[in-house]
């Protein structure tokens, strides 16, 4: 466990420092949220992306402004050739103690009109890759003795949604897994907990019209729709050395909109 380092109270607690963590798809949206709340804590972190190499740069240089050392690494999340290189790469920096399961795929459409192929895609990248990725550094976690996992679920794996069953039903595994994982590796001092986000203004918000959004802002008590940074706020505490007695928990920033 780290003692979190002197800090002038306007600044925040680098509570994380000397941690190297590995946050999947983070070169946008949710995943480049946390990942710079991460750097900011004092972590060093792994920017993974499947395709946006220079957004992810771009995270990664964000990161290193910060003070920390950071890499951007390509990876499928649902291949498992493409995770086990992940988390070699990042082994160069140490031993992970924080996986933040973030990469996503949205889809929509009634169920008699979802294609098997997109299924698997919506299946495979939420919920293999979180197996997948938890496979891969909970060795290294199990052998220090000490670790923190979350994995981004949704709203719609609570409550589901109509028209997402896909994405719903992946996100209802997210969680699934999350509770039994948590069971079977806290005694090794490892934590697995999900974050829950509502709507969020993000890419995948971004198909919905403008009235749309203004809809969901209005339905939502808080009067607003998500940040990325409500959902950083939550990963934050959920990977805190003060988290020791949180697991196997969903914690759900959607402003009142699911209670």
């Amino acid at each position: 466990m780290h003692t979190p380092l002197p800090h002038h109270p306007s600044t925040p607690a680098r509570t994380l420092s000397g941690q190297v963590a590995i946050v999947t798809g983070a070169s946008r949206g949710i995943g480049r949220a946390i990942a710079l709340a991460l750097a900011e804590a004092g972590a060093q972190v792994v920017v993974n992306y499947r395709r946006s190499r220079a957004e992810a740069r771009q995270v990664v240089e964000r990161c290193e402004a910060l003070g920390v050392r950071a890499l951007a690494v390509a990876a499928d999340v649902s291949n498992p050739g493409e995770v086990k290189a992940l988390a070699q790469a990042a082994r160069t920096l140490g031993t992970v103690s924080i996986l933040v399961n973030n990469a996503g795929v949205a889809a929509t459409g009634l169920l008699l009109e979802t294609p098997l192929d997109t299924w698997r895609e919506v299946i495979d990248t939420h919920l293999t890759g979180a197996f997948l990725c938890c496979r891969a550094v909970l060795p290294g976690m199990i052998r220090q003795g000490y670790g923190r996992i979350v994995n981004i679920s949704s709203v719609w794996g609570m409550v589901g949604a109509a028209n997402e069953v896909a994405y719903s039903a992946a996100k209802g595994g997210v969680i699934a897994f999350t509770k039994a994982l948590a069971k079977e590796v806290a005694r090794a001092g490892v934590t697995v907990n999900a974050v829950a986000p509502g709507a969020v203004a993000t890419d995948m918000l971004s198909s919905l019209q403008p009235d749309e959004q203004e809809a969901i802002a209005a339905e939502t008590p808080v009067g607003r729709i998500g940040r990325p940074e409500d959902v950083a706020h939550a990963v934050l505490y959920l990977v805190s050395p003060g988290s020791s007695f949180v697991t196997g928990q969903v914690l759900s920033p959607n402003g009142g909109w699911v209670t």
